[in-house]
């Protein structure tokens, strides 16, 4: 069964419709952890239309593409950076040293496994049952 919202007051509607109209606003209310209240009162008290909430607006257009702007130069230049420390890091390595770690390595891994198989084995295998030595047979 769904859940149904409760009825809100007409203004308290159109100030919500207001809100999200308006996402810079509401991102400020939510970094500056001021009250809803807060705001709603200045909506009541202004109006919409209110050169307050221009800034709100404004900044939107510009802001965003301004930001969008500087993040893709930022990302840019960090992935530049990154690859040159890579391209510096890959100059000073002796891959005739690596190949020898890794056929080490591998070695390493080889006779850990034929142990653990060894060990398998003996487990596998059903205990014998020892009988005492008799010297004495007919």
């Amino acid at each position: 069964m769904e859940k149904e919202e409760p009825k809100l007051h007409p203004s308290v509607a159109s100030f919500k419709n207001f809100i999200n109209d308006k996402p810079l606003l509401l991102k400020e209310i939510r970094k500056s952890g001021r009250s809803w209240q807060e705001y709603y009162e200045k909506w009541v008290l202004l109006g919409e239309e209110d050169p307050f909430w221009q800034k709100y607006e404004e900044e939107q257009d510009t802001d965003n593409s301004s930001k969008s702007k500087d993040s893709k130069d930022k990302s840019k230049s960090k992935n530049l950076e990154l690859m040159n420390q890579i391209m510096k890091l890959t100059e000073n390595i002796d891959m005739n040293k690596i190949q020898g770690q890794v056929e080490n390595l591998s070695k390493t891994i080889g006779a850990v496994q034929e142990l653990v198989d060894q060990f398998q084995q003996t487990k596998k295998q059903p205990p014998q049952k020892s009988r005492p030595f008799n010297w004495f047979q007919d």
